[in-house]
């Protein structure tokens, strides 16, 4: 039987006492791992050149190479390495600076027993998860958000994290370590936050905390994970239902794939349509879906062609504006044309806005 490969740490601390502590704490870890440890930058740099690690631990405020040093060139040299900084000063300024520079968590060494012990969670939690995963938000390395927000709460940090996902954008206000409000341009409070978490990819930077910032969400932060884990996972059944009712050319079930969509303001029908003729149209709160689905065809194809003859570029989103109701429709290679009805009492920026929201969360 092949034995597992040990995890390896590497611990960076000009400190040698510090160096002894926590390499003993870190080698109680369940996985057991294999700690080596550097009192210079430019020693760990060439440990790190001369054999493979999963995690660099380091301290930011040493002499000749600072940590910042450090990080900006094990960035460049091992872009998939994870990394975690333990330092002896707070400083708001260093940390943004390292979240930037891509690490996995910033911690103030710590004082008590239950600090070293979130600290060995949060460790041990690095540790234990797949480098190899696809997507993800850029500063983690292909951390999901909830690793992300795992770790500020493990950390019990104060700060305020910005989302941007494509045309969308969110925050999320974290304080001591408890997530207290979200919003984005739809929603506040916890709608905003299930949103954000519904997000699979894209770019965050973490800001210096809002102390000022009241306090909107009570529910905890695991409380707040399972709640939106919940409801993502029964937006993806309806998906995964109606996908499979349509492969075996049976119509889509009246708990339409649609329905989480229809929860954006405004909203009065929803409509998708295949780019393949023959394959079955999706629908909400529309009758006449087939006529419809024919015109959008119709107006889909006039309007790329419009945009070539003009060499506009391609077709991003069409919209129109009458005095029963507005409409807007956008293209997804993968997924064909979606449709949707707005009140028209919403202005053009409101529809505009829902539109690339609605859309987004039905393309991913």
């Amino acid at each position: 039987m092949t034995m597992a490969t040990p995890q390896k740490i590497l611990l960076l601390d000009d400190d040698q006492q510090m160096l002894d502590v926590y390499q003993e704490l870190l080698k109680q870890l369940p996985s057991k791992p294999e700690v080596l440890v550097s009192n210079s930058g430019a020693r760990a740099i060439a440990m790190l050149e001369a054999e493979p690690f999963n995690l660099l631990i380091t301290d930011l405020r040493m002499p000749k190479m600072d940590g910042l040093q450090v990080l900006a060139i094990v960035r460049r040299k091992f872009p998939h390495l994870r990394i975690i900084v333990l330092t002896g000063v707070l400083d708001e300024e260093y940390r943004s600076r390292a979240y930037a520079m891509g690490v996995e968590s910033f911690w103030q060494k710590p004082t008590c027993s239950e600090e070293i012990k979130l600290f060995q969670d949060c460790v041990e939690s690095l540790l234990d998860r797949d480098t190899r995963q696809e997507g993800g938000f850029h500063g983690m390395q292909s951390k999901s958000l909830v690793d992300l927000i795992q770790l500020e709460c493990l950390s019990r940090s104060s700060s305020v994290l910005h989302v941007n996902h494509g045309p969308l954008s969110g925050k999320i206000w974290v304080q001591n370590g408890e997530i207290i409000d979200a919003t984005t341009a739809q929603f506040n409070g916890e709608e905003a936050f299930k949103e954000i978490l519904s997000w699979r990819s894209g770019n965050f930077e973490i800001l210096p905390a809002d102390v000022s910032r009241p306090r909107a969400i009570t529910n905890s932060y695991q409380g707040l994970l399972l709640d939106s884990a919940q409801a993502l996972d029964e937006w993806r059944g309806q998906q995964a239902g109606a996908e499979r009712s349509e492969a075996a050319g049976q119509p889509a079930a009246t708990n339409s794939a649609l329905s989480p969509l229809t929860r954006f303001e405004g909203v009065e029908f929803l409509l998708t349509v295949p780019d393949n003729e023959q394959a079955p149209c999706d629908s909400w709160a529309l009758e006449n879906a087939p006529q419809l689905a024919g015109w959008a065809r119709a107006s889909h194809r006039r309007l790329v062609e419009l945009g070539e003859s003009l060499e506009a570029g391609p077709l991003g989103q069409a919209m129109g504006f009458g005095l029963q109701r507005h409409w807007a429709m956008a293209h997804d290679k993968q997924k064909g044309l979606l449709c949707a009805g707005f009140r028209r009492t919403l202005t053009a920026e409101k529809v505009d806005q829902t539109m690339k929201h609605i859309f987004t969360k039905w393309a991913s």
